[in-house]
C-alpha cells in the first residue's frame, strides 16, 4: 500500500557523480542490494546522522571519515544494517570500505559506509565485497532509478526527485533518492537520503545548508515515533556546473537554498506516502503556538497516537481522540475555549467542545479522502509548525511482525 503516484521522476544527471548498482544476494538473490556512488574529486559533501545512541558501525565511520577528508565514493548496502554489532560490526563495515578503496586507488577514509535493514545480524562481507567488482563496472550518470531501487527494504517502490533550478541566469541540477517505510521518526534526516548538486558551495557552507534542510523536512516526518540506528543523508555538490560559486550572504544562494527546501521536503514526504501499510498521507498542522518546541509537541502528539492513527485508518471521524492527544501534549495554561481544530477546512472543535457548525457527514466526507490535513490553532501565539504522518493499519503490524521471517 502508499499513498499517491509513485512515478520516478526523469532525473537530471549530475556532473561529478557516477552510480553503480549490484545485485550482491546480501539477504535476496536476484535484487538490487549494493550501490555505490563516485564523487569526482573537489566535491564538497556534507551529511547529517542519526542520534540513535545506538548508532550502527557504518554511521560511525562514515562521520568519523567526514571530518577526515573529502568523500569520494559512498557505498550503500540494504538487507543488513550492520547495527548492535559491537566490535565486530566496525571491523567488518572498515573491511568493506578497505576493498573498496584497494580497487579504486583512493584512501580507506575517502569511502563513506551506510547500511539499512535487520538490527543486530552479522554484516555479509563476503558477497559485498564481490559484488563491488560489478557496481565500479556499471557506473554510470543515469543510475539513479537503479540505485533508487537498490536501497530499498521494506519500501513498496523506489523514491526519488529530480529537478534543475535557474539561478541568475544559470541552470543549476538536482537529483536526490531516499528509502524508508517504517522506523520513522528522524532525528536528523531519514533512514537513507543522498542528494547531489552540480552547484559550488564551500563543504562548511553546504553543511548548514543541509542541516536547514534536513530539519525543515526530513525532521519533520514520522510513521511510528521509531528513530533509527542507521538515519544518514548525504548532500554532495560537485561544481560542475557554469554557474559561479555560491557564496555566504548572497542572493543567489537564498534562491538555491529555498529551491532545495522544497526539493527536501519533497523527498521526504515520498518516505511518509510509501510508509509501511499507509493509506493515508496526513499533514498536522498546529498554528498559533508559543515556540517552535511547543508546536512540535502538539504536533507529533497527535501524529503518534496510535488511537488518532486508527482512526484514520479506519475513515472514522472520531475527533475526541485528536481532541485528548491535544490536551495531553504538555502545554501549561491551555485555553481550551480559545482552540480550535480542523479537518482539512471543517472545523471541528471550538469554545472547548464541538463546533456548533460541525456534522458527522462533514467530518466523515474528509476522512474518506487519502490525503488529509488536521489543523490545531492554539490562540497562544505566531508561531506554525507542519509535520506530515500516516494511519496505522492491519498491514504495518503484519509487515514488522513478520520482519525477520
Amino acid at each position: 500500500m502508499a499513498v499517491g503516484n509513485g512515478d520516478l521522476p526523469e532525473f537530471k544527471n549530475i556532473n561529478g557523480v557516477r552510480l553503480g548498482v549490484a545485485k550482491a544476494g546480501i539477504k535476496y538473490p536476484g535484487r538490487r542490494d549494493l550501490v555505490v556512488f563516485e564523487l569526482a574529486e573537489g566535491a564538497t559533501t556534507a551529511g547529517v546522522f542519526t542520534q540513535n545512541a545506538f548508532c550502527a558501525a557504518p554511521v560511525v565511520i562514515s562521520k568519523a571519515n567526514l571530518e577526515k577528508v573529502s568523500p569520494r565514493y559512498l557505498l550503500i548496502n540494504t538487507g543488513n544494517a550492520n547495527a548492535g554489532t559491537g566490535i565486530q560490526g566496525m571491523a567488518d563495515a572498515n573491511a568493506c570500505c578497505k576493498a573498496l578503496a584497494e580497487l579504486t586507488g583512493v584512501a580507506e577514509e575517502a569511502i563513506l559506509p551506510f547500511s539499512t535493514g535487520v538490527i543486530g545480524e552479522a554484516l555479509p562481507v563476503s558477497p559485498i565485497v564481490s559484488g563491488l567488482p560489478t557496481a565500479l563496472a556499471e557506473l554510470s550518470e543515469s543510475a539513479w532509478a537503479e540505485a533508487a531501487e537498490g536501497i530499498m527494504t521494506t519500501d513498496t517502490r523506489p523514491k526519488g526527485v529530480s529537478r534543475t533550478v535557474n539561478v541568475s541566469g544559470y541552470d543549476i541540477a538536482i537529483s536526490g533518492i531516499s528509502k524508508g517505510a517504517g522506523m520513522i521518526m528522524p532525528n536528523m534526516a531519514t533512514m537513507l537520503g543522498f542528494v547531489a548538486t552540480d552547484a559550488t558551495i564551500e563543504q562548511s557552507l553546504l553543511q548548514e545548508i543541509l542541516s536547514e534542510c534536513a530539519g525543515l523536512s526530513f525532521n519533520r516526518i514520522t510513521i511510528d515515533g521509531d528513530t533509527s540506528t542507521n538515519d544518514s543523508c548525504m548532500l554532495v555538490a560537485t561544481g560542475k556546473s557554469a554557474a559561479p560559486e555560491l557564496l555566504r550572504g548572497s542572493v543567489e544562494l537564498e534562491l538555491f537554498t529555498e529551491e532545495l527546501k522544497t526539493f527536501f521536503v519533497e523527498l521526504a514526504q515520498l518516505i511518509v506516502r510509501d510508509g509501511e501499510g499507509a493509506t493515508k498521507f496526513v499533514s498536522v498542522i498546529v498554528e498559533e503556538a508559543q515556540t517552535q518546541q511547543e508546536a512540535l509537541n502538539v504536533a507529533y502528539t497527535v501524529a503518534h497516537s496510535p488511537l488518532v492513527k486508527t482512526a484514520l485508518f479506519a475513515c472514522d471521524p472520531n475527533w475526541g481522540r485528536i481532541l485528548a492527544a491535544v490536551g495531553r501534549a504538555g502545554l501549561e495554561n491551555l485555553d481550551l475555549d480559545s482552540i480550535k481544530l480542523y479537518l482539512d477546512d471543517v472545523c471541528i472543535v471550538s469554545n472547548g467542545g464541538r463546533d456548533a457548525g460541525y456534522t458527522e457527514e462533514k467530518g466523515q466526507a474528509v476522512m474518506n479522502r487519502e490525503e488529509i490535513t488536521i489543523r490545531i490553532q492554539l490562540a497562544r501565539g505566531n508561531v506554525s509548525e507542519t509535520i506530515w504522518t500516516t494511519d496505522l493499519s492491519h498491514e504495518y503490524v503484519t509487515i514488522n511482525a513478520e520482519y525477520r521471517t
